[in-house]
């Protein structure tokens, strides 16, 4: 799975856009809606910023700011670590780890054509994986005691 390109793993239909001008509060709502954890912010169809569920958290909430007079331009990341669609998803993985977020925006030719989150390394090909490589391991350790001389 992580050899395969970020686009064959992003969210397309989940993403979320907004322009920087958006309440805080109405970015929230669709984000609740959409059940998703990041807004892309957007501006002349380029990615100008990123606003998360961990923005609300600590760049609104915690510093007391009102929700519904906020908006997006005030509180998101500017300039945020983009991904081009082709890179390898292992390498996302990576970016992000180093990084400390979970949410990295897939940009093309400048504009934003999807995303990718932590919760994409949960997809049920990764679980299948881990599945396999403890299968393996559980043989390997009956197969050595298998072949091992008995104590006595």
């Amino acid at each position: 799975m992580f050899d395969r390109t970020v686009a064959s793993v992003m969210r397309k239909k989940k993403v979320l856009k907004a322009t920087p001008g958006t309440l805080v509060s109405k970015a929230a709502q669709r984000m609740a809606a959409k059940n998703v954890g990041a807004v892309m912010v957007v501006a002349e169809q380029r990615l100008v910023g990123i606003f998360t569920e961990r923005d609300v958290v600590f760049r609104v909430v915690a510093k007391g700011l009102d929700p519904q007079a906020t908006r997006l331009s005030d509180v998101m990341t500017r300039e945020p670590v983009t991904i081009d669609p082709d890179t390898p998803f292992g390498y996302a993985m990576v970016l992000m780890q180093e990084n400390g977020f979970r949410h990295l925006p897939v940009v093309e030719n400048g504009k934003p054509v999807g995303i990718v989150s932590a919760r994409s390394a949960m997809d049920p090909e990764l679980e299948e994986f881990v599945s396999e490589v403890r299968r393996r391991e559980l043989w390997k350790k009956r197969a050595r005691r298998a072949l091992s001389p008995t104590q006595g």
